[in-house]
C-alpha cells in the first residue's frame, strides 16, 4: 500500500467485508455501488471514494463482482495471513466471545484459551479445552500466536498484558474495562461494549428532544393559527 489511508476508511472496510460475505451467501455475483448504499447507510460516492484508496475494484456498467471484492477487502484487511490468536480469561465474557466468534472466517485462529480458575480449568469452550494459565509462557514459545485476547478482570489487565509481551505477543483484543495503551511494536484494539450502549443513550436522548421540540414547535404554531382567526372576527 503506497499511500496512507485514513483511519475512518480502515474502520468502514470491515462493514464492506460483513455485507458482502452477506451478498456471497445468498448467491449474489455483482452489486452497483448505489445498491449498496442502500445496505449499508452510506452513500454511493463514499464506497467509491473508500476503495479508489485501494484500486477501485469495479467496472463502469456492471458494478461490483462480489466475490472478487470480498477477496481483495480479506486481503487488505489481512485475513488471508492465517494468524492465530490465544484467549486469557474464561470467565462469562470470554465464554461468550469463544462460542460465538466466527474467527477463521474474520482472519483468525483461536489456539488456546486459558485461566488461572480450579473451577474453570480442564472446562471446554466450543469443544477447546481451557487450559492453566501457569502454562501459557511454553504454550506461547511453542506455537508462536501473534495476538491475545483478553478478559480478564480490570485489575489484573496490565500485569497480564506486560507479561505476555513478554512472551512475544505484540497485539491484544482488550475487552477489560480500562484502556490499555500502545507502545512501540505493540497493537491495541481497546473494545468497550459500554461505549456503544452509551452511544446509543445519546442516540435516544436526541431523538426524544428532537420529538418535543417538534411538538412544542407545533403546539406554537397552533396558537398563532387560533390567534389569527380570532383577530379575523
Amino acid at each position: 500500500m503506497d499511500k496512507k489511508v485514513s483511519g475512518s476508511v480502515i474502520n468502514r472496510l470491515p462493514r464492506y467485508y460483513r455485507h458482502l460475505t452477506d451478498l456471497l451467501e445468498s448467491g449474489t455475483e455483482r452489486i452497483s455501488s448505489k445498491e449498496l448504499s442502500k445496505r449499508m447507510g452510506v452513500t454511493a460516492s463514499q464506497i467509491r471514494q473508500d476503495l479508489n484508496c485501494f484500486g477501485g475494484f469495479g467496472q463502469q456498467g456492471y458494478g461490483y463482482n462480489v466475490e472478487y471484492l470480498q477477496k481483495e477487502i480479506a486481503k487488505i484487511l489481512g485475513l488471508d495471513q492465517g494468524y492465530t490468536a490465544v484467549m486469557v480469561g474464561a470467565g462469562n465474557m470470554g465464554r461468550t466471545f469463544a462460542t460465538n466468534t466466527k474467527f477463521e472466517s474474520r482472519g483468525f485462529k483461536l489456539i488456546g484459551i486459558f485461566d488461572n480458575s480450579d473451577k474453570v480449568i480442564g472446562t471446554t469452550i466450543n469443544g477447546m479445552k481451557v487450559l492453566d494459565y501457569a502454562d501459557i509462557k511454553s504454550f506461547i514459545e511453542k506455537n508462536k500466536p501473534q495476538m491475545a485476547i483478553l478478559t480478564v478482570p480490570k485489575a489484573a489487565i496490565h500485569s497480564v498484558a506486560e507479561e505476555l509481551i513478554s512472551y512475544g505477543i505484540t497485539a491484544f483484543m482488550n475487552f477489560s474495562y480500562t484502556e490499555l495503551p500502545e507502545t512501540e511494536g505493540i497493537i491495541v484494539e481497546n473494545v468497550h461494549l459500554s461505549d456503544s450502549l452509551m452511544r446509543l443513550s445519546y442516540k435516544l436522548l436526541e431523538k426524544n428532544e428532537s420529538k418535543a421540540n417538534g411538538s412544542k414547535d407545533n403546539k406554537e404554531n397552533n396558537e398563532d393559527e387560533g390567534d389569527g382567526i380570532e383577530n379575523g372576527d
